[in-house]
């Protein structure tokens, strides 16, 4: 591999600090990009996942509503633009976005929980998103800048299955992105493709906060006894394997599917269920890895 290649392959993008970011030729993949956005928040976080079909948006909608439940200021983006699910798990849904002054306004939901999501700016739910690339990135430079976030403790980021363009945008444009948190299910299929994402994340130079298990268990709504349907533990081993934190098991409940349903986030309502302290627990463990 030619000198010039090797250099591209193991530029991390931070020009500031390479020694060649000055020389002529250096052709880092960060350069032309737009500055990262003027945002006043302290943490951010990224919920990703390996593939669809995980509980992504459930997790991270509880985790949001959870941190504003201890008195956080907290932001919520859904960023899953073809598929945008947040509006519908916080009752949200129909609401548009107001313009005031030279700012979006973002929906509250609670006095310290605030969404953005591309479903806010569509005529109905069931309009789909037909965009490329460049057009995704665009309003994600808009829904960071040109939206009144005020201060915030934490601005939760709901990102769509895989590693494509809303991960990598968000990514080059997010101030103080603190990581990635990875949600898997715990069968081997699932964890095979949550490896693929803490991979990616790490090729990014971003740390892995930890991985998720969702879906681990049932608690049966008769008995309270947990069920295996889909497996444990495989986040778990996922998460030794790859040398990166495990922030915890949240079994399946139809409680939690009625929420998500109803529009009313599963932390609000069942403080006595095993679910909630599961979820609950899973807060406190990625808040104690973020700020130490």
């Amino acid at each position: 591999m030619a000198d010039k290649e090797v250099q591209q392959e193991n530029c991390s993008g931070n020009c500031s600090s390479c020694p060649s970011a000055q020389k002529e030729g250096c052709d880092s993949p960060q350069k032309g990009l737009p500055p990262k956005a003027k945002i006043d928040v302290k943490h951010v976080i990224l919920v990703l996942s390996g593939k669809g079909g995980v509980g992504k948006t459930t997790v991270s909608v509880n985790l949001a509503s959870a941190l504003a439940n201890h008195g956080k200021t907290v932001g919520l983006l859904d960023l899953d633009i073809h598929g945008p699910n947040v509006p519908k798990m916080v009752g949200a849904e129909g609401q548009h976005l107001n313009v005031m002054g030279n700012k979006i306004e973002p929906v509250q939901i609670t006095g310290n929980l605030s969404v953005v999501s591309m479903e806010f700016l569509l005529p109905d739910a069931e309009t789909p998103v037909i965009w490329r690339g460049p057009m995704k990135m665009s309003v994600i430079q808009q829904f960071l800048e040109d939206v009144n976030w005020g201060a915030l403790d934490y601005l939760v980021v709901d990102l769509p299955p895989g590693t494509g363009d809303e991960a990598l945008s968000i990514i080059q444009l997010a101030p103080n992105v603190d990581g990635a948190v990875i949600v898997t299910t715990p069968q081997e299929v699932s964890t095979m493709d949550s490896k693929k994402a803490v991979k990616f994340v790490e090729k990014l130079e971003l740390p892995v906060l930890g991985i998720i298990e969702n879906m681990s268990g049932l608690i049966c709504p008769d008995c309270g006894k947990e069920i295996d349907i889909f497996g444990k533990g495989g986040g778990k081993k996922a998460a030794e394997e790859l040398g990166v934190p495990f922030l915890g098991a949240i079994p399946i409940d139809i409680e939690m599917r009625k929420a998500g349903d109803e529009g009313r986030p599963f932390i609000n309502r069942h403080a006595d269920s095993p679910s909630w302290k599961a979820i609950d627990a899973v807060m406190e463990n990625l808040v104690k890895v973020v700020e130490g």
